[in-house]
């Protein structure tokens, strides 16, 4: 048997602009984006490794306060990339915030950055640093 999770939800406060972010910004493809009726949108997004971000947009007043809050303040979301450097530069270049600077752990090279709905993410290098 094979499982794998396929989506994780990201509630956002409005389609166009967590694509406009994911995609725009960051380089992920838009893989589904279907009205789903009612102001409803299907929205998933990949960096394009087959892992995927369901953009939910907040439909009450419960959701929109646990926008940038659905991991309790820790980092919750991990990008993972064969090149830090690069990614860091490019993503400094377009505008994302970042909490620290880059450092080193046993893992590799990371940073902690922040989506523009305020969701903490790190960068993660893999492997150790050259």
């Amino acid at each position: 048997m094979t499982r794998r999770i396929s989506a994780v939800a990201l509630v956002v406060p409005d389609y166009d602009a967590a694509i406009a972010f994911y995609v725009g910004t960051l380089g992920f493809d838009l893989l589904t984006d279907e009205d789903q009726g009612g102001g409803k949108r299907w929205v998933t997004v990949s960096p394009g490794d087959g892992t995927a971000l369901l953009l939910a947009r907040a439909a009450n007043d419960r959701q929109t306060a646990a926008i940038g809050t659905q991991t309790g303040g820790r980092v919750g979301f991990f990008l993972q990339t064969d090149d830090f450097a690069r990614d860091h530069s490019a993503m400094l270049a377009a505008g994302v915030t970042f909490d620290e600077a880059p450092r080193i752990e046993p893992y590799g090279t990371v940073a902690v950055w922040r989506d523009p709905f305020g969701n903490r993410w790190d960068l993660i290098g893999a492997g150790p640093p050259a």
